[in-house]
């Protein structure tokens, strides 16, 4: 057995046992110690092991490179080398972002490239904590509070060497990434400044570096071609060969980071961050109590631990941030958040949110609101702040229009809808709206790639609309999104019974091929990330009924589904959206990830439940591969969660959910304010049928409201 194969299984035996918990005292219960942070480390899951805070500003953590899709988190679980260790990243998405002030310990003078190699059979992670040793023996341990990060390095001997390298980023669109910066070194101990960078979205980070001994000296490195921001090699005398280094961040301003540092980490006490750390993660792990076995919460821990790692919070403690025309503005209540995946989230993390987190949602949709006001239109894809205009259709709006459903008030439903018509009517950088309402779809010759799935997405959002101003007393306004929503029968092609594009003169497309995925920028088409198939069900989030009679009734939807399940795939390929597959489902991508549910509304409403399992059983294990596809700032898990509670927003707008079948014997939902909620599966009753408070459901679907007021049971 050779060295890998041997750590793997230690790792898996480790974990199993708890071996990954850092030092420190332990809570009761200690939902923790069933969190793995290296699910999805693997392949296409782009997570990352490093330790962060719920809904934090910094991830400090090992990047193995810095660019490429593989890498969009800074690290893969094989990578045999690490460059060092940034401050920043993004859980699970599909572009590289941030990954700010890079530290590497190192113990030679003459070094010229930093990277080391490093045993895995020494590296460590648990919520709020990582270590590895790394091939030149030094000894890395990292923590972090909200806005600071805390590292440990132990060196072989007293003589010690840091690389800090304000140059480096997580990249993906670009080679230089810094367009200015302005560093200084203040003293022995101190090194701040900022830097203004351009890659995903254009940027800017504050800092301030901090040592717990004085650096002897601060050398400069050469400037490399493209170089616009320093590296510096740090030289240190240690009396007891342990060096701690604090790095704050901001975006708004040095002084601010400042500020961030004092108020959040003011000592050195590296065991205390990490049992903070703790403490902070098991108020929310401990949201759903689950009964099963050890291996089921390994898997539900761990999804539910990425789910709260983003929107990060991107204030600084005096609630002060910069928007997205970089103006710096007071956040109410100190919350401004961003990394808001919309195009992912909106399906099941924010209805999540509602339910295991409603103390934040009002945040999360005032956050929304006021880049509105600053941008123009409500935020697509943000992160540290910024837009970056990514993936398409406009997916704040069911986010807002859920939340108002649900009942949430502490933000302006009428400001909400008055953006959200804003937003569907004045064109931005994804929509063309006078072109839309003229056809009544996106025509191929005029808007050659992704078409039909712009045309669908924005279906969704006009279904928002309507809801939002039917609720606001706006019939008018109602109506005419309505209409808008249905836009996607004119792509309806009743020889193929699939939703396909079709040019300005109403011809439709050929060839047509719709088993071949399309992807903007891979393999440019009328879909995105996906194919025919795999965009038809995304019409069924709001309107079953509609596609239904499309169709031909409820026997024909059937057979869509059924063929859907069992229509043999061209073959996988991660950057198309096309991974773990059954027949034409896609689990690995969102556009079709509701569709499983869909069979409460056919003639054999028992298969969702099955295929549910199955997805489970065969796309979630507790291994570091164990995640097909990109977690997309928590959805994978955010569906999981889910699958393993019984029920599924399949319309994440309407305030209720799609009834299945829980995968656990008993979870307890807390639900905010002391309340819960309890879900038992009754083995031993084969009726089918399901209960709230002791009253059979009639209807495929159950209220949120329902169960959310407390003391609710729900009986499977």
């Amino acid at each position: 057995m050779n060295a890998f194969c041997r750590f793997l299984l230690v790792l898996l035996t480790g974990l199993t046992l708890g071996a990954c918990r850092p030092p420190g005292p332990s809570a009761t219960p200690d939902y923790t110690r069933f969190v793995n942070p290296f699910i999805g480390t693997d392949g296409t899951g782009h997570t990352f092991p490093g330790p962060c805070r719920p809904f934090g500003l910094v991830q400090p953590g090992p990047d193995n490179v810095d660019q490429g899709w593989d890498y969009t988190s800074g690290y893969q679980y094989r990578a045999p080398r690490i460059l060092g260790f940034s401050q920043t990243r993004a859980s699970g998405t599909g572009i590289s972002e941030l990954g700010d002030v890079l530290l590497q310990p190192v113990t030679s003078d003459t070094a010229t490239h930093f990277g080391q190699s490093y045993a895995k059979s020494t590296e460590r992670a648990s919520p709020g904590y990582y270590a590895v040793t790394l091939g030149n023996r030094v000894r890395v341990e990292l923590a972090s509070t909200e806005r600071v990060a805390l590292h440990r390095y132990t060196y072989p001997t007293a003589q010690a060497r840091l690389l800090v390298d304000l140059q480096h980023g997580l990249r993906f669109f670009t080679d230089s990434l810094v367009l200015e910066s302005a560093v200084r070194v203040e003293n022995q101990r101190t090194i701040s400044g900022y830097c203004h960078t351009k890659n995903w979205v254009e940027r800017k980070y504050f800092f301030v570096i901090s040592f717990n001994q004085p650096f002897t000296e601060a050398t400069p490195l050469p400037r490399r071609p493209r170089d616009n921001a320093p590296r510096y090699l740090l030289r240190f005398a240690l009396p007891d060969s342990t060096l701690l280094t604090k790095v704050a961040l901001s975006t708004v301003s040095v002084a601010g980071a400042r500020r961030n540092l004092q108020a959040e980490l003011p000592g050195w006490d590296f065991a205390a961050v990490v049992a903070q750390s703790r403490q902070s993660w098991n108020q929310y792990l401990s949201r759903i109590e689950v009964t099963g076995s050890r291996s089921e919460k390994e898997v539900f821990y761990s999804c539910l631990y990425r789910l709260f790692i983003q929107p990060s919070n991107v204030v600084d403690v005096d609630g002060r941030y910069r928007g997205p025309d970089d103006s710096v503005r007071v956040a109410p209540h100190k919350a401004y958040y961003s990394t808001l995946s919309l195009w992912d989230t909106y399906r099941g993390v924010h209805p999540l949110y509602t339910l295991i987190a409603p103390e934040r949602v009002d945040g999360f949709a005032s956050s929304m609101l006021a880049h509105g006001r600053a941008a123009g239109f409500l935020p697509i894809w943000t992160i540290w702040g910024q837009e970056n205009y990514c993936m398409i259709g406009n997916h704040a709006l069911p986010v807002l229009a859920d939340a108002y459903a649900k009942g949430f008030r502490g933000f302006s439903g009428r400001e909400a809808l008055r953006q959200m018509v804003q937003s569907t009517t004045e064109n931005h950088l994804n929509s063309n709206w006078p072109l839309l309402n003229r056809y009544g779809y996106y025509p191929t010759d005029s808007l050659p790639n992704e078409a039909v799935s712009r045309t669908l997405e924005h279906g969704v959002d006009d279904y928002c609309v309507a809801q939002l101003a039917g609720q606001l007393g706006q019939p008018a306004v109602a109506a005419t999104y309505a209409r808008r929503a249905g836009y996607y029968r004119n792509l309806f092609d009743p020889a193929t019974r699939l939703l396909r594009g079709r040019d300005s003169r109403g011809r439709w497309r050929t060839p047509f091929r719709p088993l071949e995925a399309t992807s903007p920028m891979n393999n440019p088409g009328d879909y995105t990330e996906a194919n025919a198939w795999q965009y038809f069900w995304t019409p069924a989030q709001y309107d079953v009924a509609g596609l239904t009679r499309l169709l031909g009734g409820r026997g024909a939807f059937t057979a869509q589904l059924d063929s859907f399940f069992s229509i043999r795939a061209t073959g996988a390929n991660k950057h198309l959206g096309q991974e773990a597959l059954i027949g034409q489902y896609a689990h690995g991508n969102e556009p079709d990830q509701h569709v499983p549910y869909l069979y409460a509304y056919s003639d054999t409403p028992a298969r969702g439940p099955a295929l549910v399992a199955r997805i489970c059983r065969e796309f979630y294990r507790n291994t570091p591969d164990g995640l097909t596809g990109n977690d997309d700032c928590g959805q994978m898990s955010a569906w999981y969660i889910f699958a393993v509670l019984g029920f599924y927003p399949v319309n994440p707008a309407a305030g209720d959910y799609v009834l299945g079948r829980p995968l656990v014997s008993r979870a307890v939902v807390h639900v905010g304010g002391g309340k819960t909620l309890t879900i038992t599966r009754n083995n031993a009753d084969h009726t089918g049928r399901i209960s709230l408070n002791d009253t059979v459901l009639t209807t495929p679907t159950v209220p949120h409201q329902a169960l959310v007021r407390g003391g609710a049971r729900l009986v499977f």
